[in-house]
């Protein structure tokens, strides 16, 4: 329910709905890596979990309800006025470049960021073979 003071935003509404939304992630290419940046403040290392299945990478994790802040812990006592922090799962998934060296992969986290680094290595051209042409 919109408050008087608030008006439709149908974007905003769909963050709210969908964490994906709500986990901004800018993926750079540098001269020796592949590298995504994932805004996810306020989680700590153990609530994010980062997995590369194949040459797919997979970023996920869980987004709880802060209750456990409330110092009244009777909930009937609470009254929201707000809330607009996006909550639950979310996951992101980027599918890696061939030249990605996906057994390579390393992640930290700091000041609400996740970085992921992905290394890249040189692709081996093809050979290139002559076809003889049979015929006149």
């Amino acid at each position: 329910m919109l408050g008087d003071d608030e008006t439709l935003d149908p974007f905003l509404s769909m963050m709210n709905r969908c964490p994906v939304l709500s986990t901004p992630t800018d993926w750079k290419e540098t001269k020796d890596a592949h590298v995504f940046l994932s805004d996810l403040p306020g989680l700590k290392k153990d609530e994010v979990k980062v997995e590369v299945d194949g040459r797919v990478l997979q970023i996920s994790g869980d987004r709880h309800a802060d209750d456990d802040d409330d110092e009244d812990k009777n909930k009937k006592m609470i009254k929201w006025h707000r809330v607009e922090r996006c909550r639950g799962k979310f996951q992101r998934r980027f599918r890696l470049p061939e030249n990605a060296k996906v057994e390579q992969v390393k992640a930290h986290i700091e000041n609400g960021v996740l970085v992921v680094t992905v290394p890249k290595q040189e692709l081996k051209k093809p050979n290139t073979k002559l076809v003889q042409i049979q015929g006149n």
